[in-house]
């Protein structure tokens, strides 16, 4: 929605959700674009934390913002826990817990914040919207490294996470074919299959599995068996975590507990399993997990990022509060956060890139 917005003296930012590379290069832009117009900014810790009994929120300068894009993680902290709408905190000389989203109004009402710039994914983005509804301007910019967010053609991080994936890859081929062994490397991507899919490809995978397409794992081993057959003595399987058997449905490694989302886990180990026991290749599996999530950005990530914090800035001094920045190239736009809620953006199975894949022979189980 956009409103009326009186003259903007100070803002807030804060990172949710999991980590990935670029969040400090948002950061960056975000302060400096906002201290260029002379506005004040502040950093909430942790998510929320800073109004949750947390570390305190942090005036952010330009020295402080100082060659941090090039650096992994969140100089703010991030959290997947601690979502204000599902907790109620007791704090220091109150007689009663409190409702979280209250303690994080009130806070950012006597922090005399005119707005917030809420950096996150879905879950995050959705907590940003609830606190709209509630009174607190927000701009939402989108942040995961699984590229599964709608409207935006591709997040910072992304790039990042695939290239890390790829250069994994690329070294279980010599490892692979010197012990003339199948490997199976399980990828992040709990409901899209984006980075399972642009690594699968680029790097030269046999076989990629993907959540949009539930695979049959006998046409899985009979594309296996039958590339053995051709005297291939090696083969590289790459598989999303939210990747599934049509017969069995995804694979989870935590029960089901109220207000949180299980974790996913142990398809790349089952697929091994099962590629060993129906055709009696060699097969050991490697889970890539949080290692998608580290490191240094890409040149991509670093600018992306920092296109984002800028135009985030720009829709706040246009007033145009409630939306979430999207980049659909070659110019960055908006669209209402509301939008963004509970909607996830999912590979094509007519795409391009699986038609590409489809054309150089990779087996999607299908």
């Amino acid at each position: 929605m956009t409103r009326p917005t009186p003259r903007i003296k100070r803002i807030a930012i804060n990172t949710g959700g999991g980590d990935a590379p670029g969040l400090n290069a948002v950061i960056r832009a975000v302060t400096l674009a906002a201290i260029n117009r002379g506005w004040e900014v502040i950093g909430i810790r942790d998510g929320y934390g800073s109004f949750l009994g947390g570390e305190p929120i942090v005036k952010l300068t330009r020295s402080m913002v100082h060659g941090i894009s090039a650096l992994g993680g969140t100089i703010l902290g991030t959290t997947n826990k601690g979502n204000p709408f599902e907790i109620a905190i007791k704090l220091d000389g109150m007689k009663r817990a409190r409702p979280g989203a209250e303690l994080v109004v009130e806070g950012l009402r006597k922090a005399k914040v005119d707005g917030l710039i809420a950096v996150g994914g879905d879950g995050s983005l959705a907590i940003g919207y609830k606190l709209m509804n509630m009174g607190v301007p927000v701009i939402g910019v989108p942040k995961t490294i699984d590229n599964d967010l709608m409207h935006t053609n591709v997040t910072f991080g992304f790039d990042t996470a695939v290239q890390t994936a790829t250069e994994a890859i690329d070294k279980l081929h010599s490892t692979a074919d010197a012990h003339d062994r199948v490997m199976v490397v399980e990828v992040m991507g709990r409901y899209a299959g984006w980075i399972a899919l642009h690594a699968g490809v680029s790097g030269s995978c046999h076989v990629v599995l993907i959540p949009e397409m539930p695979f049959d794992i006998a046409k899985v081993c009979g594309h296996l068996a039958a590339r053995r057959a051709r005297g291939r003595n090696y083969a590289i399987v790459c598989v999303a975590e939210g990747a599934y058997a049509r017969a069995s449905g995804p694979m989870f490694k935590t029960p089901t507990q109220k207000g949180r989302e299980r974790r996913l886990g142990g398809i790349g180990e089952w697929v091994a399993h099962e590629i060993q026991k129906r055709i009696g290749w060699e097969t050991r599996s490697i889970v890539l997990g949080h290692l998608q999530r580290g490191g240094s950005p890409s040149t991509s990530d670093r600018l992306l990022g920092l296109r984002y914090g800028a135009a985030a800035i720009r829709l706040a001094a246009a007033g145009l509060w409630g939306h979430m920045v999207t980049f659909n190239p070659p110019n960055m736009g908006h669209v209402p956060l509301e939008e963004i809620a509970q909607r996830t953006k999912r590979v094509s199975i007519e795409g391009d890139t699986v038609l590409t894949a489809r054309e150089m022979g990779i087996c999607f189980g299908d």
